[in-house]
Order: structure tokens, then C-alpha cells, then sequence
């Protein structure tokens, strides 16, 4: 008989930001797989359980990993960084599941907290209107396409969330994307970088679009760019919704 595979999304990292829903399935899990950065992450919480890894960028052979040992019919906690929905692995495993071995393995997806809502919070409250999510990684999609996608997003006059912004391999792509951005938007759009979100280290800083241009982010970095309304309220990145009450606005 197959068991069940729980494709957990564990926030940012720490304990406290876990749903309660992600800590029960750890706690009654058999096995804990994932990316092994993540693993470590969580396995001193839950103790006595199987751990299993796969180094980066080994995706479908941790997917197979875990839907491998929940067809044997264990209980298998599969974990990922932020929501496994939001450039998570949930995808992936709902396409291999439907491989013959694996038809008969129940899979649910447990929600986690991800670094556009975890770093938003830590920033202020810069995402109260419309907004996208886009990865600057090209390691999937052509860089071509997504500068297209930033180009349309400032048309529309989104707010954004941008993931991977910069790497050792992409050490320019952050003020490339702003370069992009800088041919609609003007270089006062307010901004702002979350980073180590919910680790040790973790920090928060605002700015302008021209000043993010130059700013140093890496792979713990989670970039913010407001829209036409964003603004600063104190020391926080405050998008209004449109109640009719502003604060600190010319």
C-alpha cells in the first residue's frame, strides 16, 4: 500500500515560521527529504526521523527520492524553502506522480510562508496593492522573457517582488533589471532589499530605483520595487490600497 507524500513549504527557515499545518506533518512523517540545506534546517526539531538529501540543482532525483520511499508506504515529509508552490518543487512532483510507479501515492501540498510575504512584513507593508513575483534566475527561463516580464510589469504599474536577483554566476543581473526598469520608471520608486529572511544576519533596507541599481544583493536577497503610490511611512515601505487616507504625502 502506498503512503503519502506531504510537499511542505517551511518559510523562511526558522521554527517560528512554520505553519502549524507544515510542524504536524513533520511531526508525524517517517522520512524528511529535500535539498540538504533545507533538511538541516528543520531535523533538529523533529528527531528520530529518516533523513534524505540531494545537493543543488538535482530536482527531479529528489522528486523521485521522495515519491520512491512514500510508494514503499512511508509517511514522507518533502521539504522546500518558502511556499513549494512558489518556485518549489509541488509542480515538479505532480508530474512525475503520474508516472505508473508512483499512481497509487497520495500527495498533498502544505503551504509555507513565502520570502515575498515573510520579507514584505520585515520591510513594512509594500504589498497591499497589485503585485508580481519574478525570478531574475535564467537558469529555467530565458533571459529575454523575463525582461520582457519586467518591462510589462512596470507598464502596468505592479509592484515587485524580484527572487534571485543576483548570484556569484549573475552578479549583474539585479542592476541589468533595474537598467530595464529605468526606461519606464522614474529613479524615485521606492524600493527595498529584505535579506537572511527569518536566519541570523537578517537586515532590511530601502531606497530609491536608481540607488538599488547599485546595491549588493545575493541568493539570501529578496528585492522589492513599489509602485507609482509606494511610499515611505517612518521607516517603513508602505504601498496605500486607495481608503482615501494618506499620510506623509505631498
Amino acid at each position: 500500500m502506498a503512503g503519502l507524500l506531504s510537499v511542505i513549504g517551511i518559510g523562511p527557515g526558522c521554527f517560528e515560521m512554520m505553519t502549524q499545518q507544515a510542524v504536524s506533518a513533520l511531526e508525524s512523517c517517517d522520512a524528511i527529504i529535500g535539498y540538504h540545506v533545507y533538511v538541516d534546517l528543520v531535523k533538529d526539531h523533529f528527531p528520530g526521523k529518516k533523513l534524505l538529501t540531494t545537493p543543488m540543482r538535482k530536482e527531479e532525483e529528489r522528486c523521485r527520492l521522495a515519491l520512491d520511499e512514500a510508494a514503499s508506504g512511508s509517511r514522507v515529509a518533502f521539504v522546500c524553502s518558502g511556499d513549494a508552490g512558489v518556485y518549489g518543487m509541488a509542480g515538479l512532483i505532480y508530474e512525475i506522480a503520474e508516472e505508473a510507479p508512483y499512481k497509487e501515492v497520495e500527495v498533498e501540498i502544505i503551504p509555507g510562508v513565502t520570502a515575498a510575504l515573510s520579507g514584505a512584513a520585515m520591510l513594512g507593508a509594500p504589498l497591499i496593492h497589485d503585485f508580481v513575483l519574478i525570478s531574475l534566475s535564467d537558469l529555467m527561463t530565458p533571459w529575454e522573457t523575463i525582461a520582457g516580464r519586467l518591462r510589462a510589469a512596470a507598464e502596468g504599474d505592479f509592484c515587485m517582488v524580484l527572487y534571485n536577483p543576483s548570484s556569484h554566476r549573475r552578479a549583474d543581473y539585479l542592476e541589468k533589471a533595474c537598467d530595464i526598469l529605468l526606461e519606464i520608471l522614474p529613479e524615485t520608486i521606492t524600493c527595498g532589499v529584505a535579506g537572511n529572511i527569518g536566519r541570523e544576519g537578517a537586515y532590511t533596507k530601502t531606497c530609491t530605483l536608481g540607488e538599488l541599481r547599485n546595491t549588493q544583493v545575493d541568493m539570501f536577497s529578496t528585492v522589492f520595487i513599489g509602485n507609482s503610490m509606494t511610499h515611505m511611512v517612518g521607516d517603513h515601505m508602505v504601498t496605500p490600497r486607495g481608503y482615501g487616507f494618506e499620510t506623509g504625502r505631498e
